[in-house]
């Protein structure tokens, strides 16, 4: 599985979910995690959680992570849900090595604010015929987010973090990530079956 950090400013606009993004746009012909860092505003024909429909998702600077894995075929949307779940408690823990406690509710993480909890998070999984892919995104900064929702930001001043530790968070989850998956499959290969 190979991780590619992009530089720019790409918008998460709901088109980078579907099926063989990574590879169409980068010719990565393997199971990958993209990340990067840029504005969110999923746009109304991208939108995949039937919750969703008519809600505002954006916000002004997020990281972003896609990951896509092709190594089920058919792929099963219920082993994505579950691997969605893996990444999430893994940016949970890295976030705690951050000093930063957040708690989760499903696949959200929330950061507890004076009165309040902050939304930190938005995710998503879904299937195509041959691929499994999630979603992932932190806010970085709490402009942009919609008014009806109180966020949380990775580089707002109560978190007492900035740029050089985001960097080395993204690659620390996503080589986590990466060597969970590899220890799932190597546990596999020695376990005895009936």
């Amino acid at each position: 599985m190979k991780h590619l950090r992009l530089k720019g400013n790409t918008c998460y606009d709901g088109s980078q979910i579907e099926p063989m993004w990574a590879f169409r746009q980068f010719r990565i012909k393997e199971s990958s995690i993209v990340s990067w860092i840029g504005p969110m505003d999923i746009e109304k024909d991208h939108l995949v959680d039937f919750e969703d429909v008519g809600l505002e998702i954006k916000g002004d600077k997020m990281l972003h992570f896609i990951i896509e894995q092709f190594d089920v075929q058919p792929a099963d949307i219920k082993l994505c849900y579950h691997r969605q779940r893996i990444f999430v408690m893994i940016v949970k823990d890295m976030l705690d090595n951050l000093g930063i406690k957040t708690y989760r509710n499903g696949d959200d993480l929330y950061f507890p604010k004076p009165n309040v909890n902050g939304k930190l998070t938005v995710s998503i999984a879904t299937c195509s015929v041959s691929s499994m892919k999630i979603h992932f995104a932190l806010n970085l900064v709490e402009s942009g987010t919609p008014d009806n929702i109180e966020t949380a930001g990775l580089l707002e001043p109560y978190m007492g973090i900035g740029m050089s530790e985001i960097q080395k968070f993204i690659d620390d989850v996503c080589e986590t990530y990466i060597n969970e998956i590899l220890s799932i499959k190597m546990d596999i290969t020695k376990t005895k079956v009936f």
